[in-house]
């Protein structure tokens, strides 16, 4: 787990090439999903179209558990964008890492609090522009004098906090998966016996880490969910 990421500088700023690369494959994919899925619409659903109403039914659960659907259903294209995306990121550092001159070019992009916390602020952001587009400037900020004026600096600090646990929630579960992966590995290549004793635990563990990508996937979009019904829902 020796490593660093390769990066480069512009206009004061540092990127990571591997973060850039792995985001742009997610994105490819997760295209590639909702093409491959809609291409040939049928009224009985089959493959990839199936699957992909049953992943809208599911996000459409998740909205209407938080809000009625006249407010959220205008969410129902994020929630799905955001579960794909998520899910792809998550297990995409599974099946292999690389690295190449001590830089780690392959991971998942979610096991970088860069990239998930940039997702945090994401989401946030736009919990409070909705808020204030469907309230009003002077309706929405109501929502933080509310219960007592004087608890508006208490709202405000659990506005940061949400979005750092939303993030950091993300990031820990997903770069502890990889790191755990990453030792199994490393005891398979020590020896015969090393391998021998890595096999099985590494495949139980990489079929956990999936489960858990798919957890944490789900978690994000409740959570995103959830914060947007506060900002928005008149109750």
């Amino acid at each position: 787990m020796d490593h660093k990421d390769p990066t480069f500088t512009l206009i004061g700023l540092t990127f990571s090439w591997s973060n850039l690369m792995m985001l742009s494959i997610t994105c490819i994919i997760v295209f590639l999903i909702g093409f491959l899925a809609t291409r040939n619409l049928q009224m009985k659903p089959t493959g990839m179209q199936n699957f992909f109403e049953w992943i809208m039914d599911f996000v459409k659960g998740i909205i209407k558990s938080n809000m009625d659907w006249k407010t959220g259903g205008r969410f129902h294209i994020l929630g799905i964008t955001l579960i794909l995306f998520l899910f792809v990121s998550n297990v995409l550092g599974l099946p292999l890492s690389v690295q190449w001159k001590g830089e780690l070019w392959w991971k998942s992009p979610t096991a970088d609090p860069m990239v998930t916390m940039t997702l945090a602020a994401m989401v946030m952001i736009l919990t409070h522009y909705y808020g204030a587009k469907m309230k009003g400037a002077a309706g929405y900020g109501k929502y933080y004098l509310k219960p007592l004026p004087g608890l508006l600096p208490i709202t405000i600090i659990g506005e940061f906090a949400n979005t750092l646990t939303l993030g950091l929630r993300l990031y820990g579960n997903i770069f502890a998966g990889e790191v755990l992966l990453g030792l199994i590995a490393a005891l398979g290549v020590s020896s015969m016996f090393g391998l021998v004793g890595a096999i099985i635990p590494g495949i139980a563990w990489m079929g956990f880490s999936i489960f858990v990508g798919g957890i944490q996937s789900f978690i994000f979009v409740m959570l995103t969910m959830v914060y947007m019904s506060n900002k928005v829902s008149a109750d």
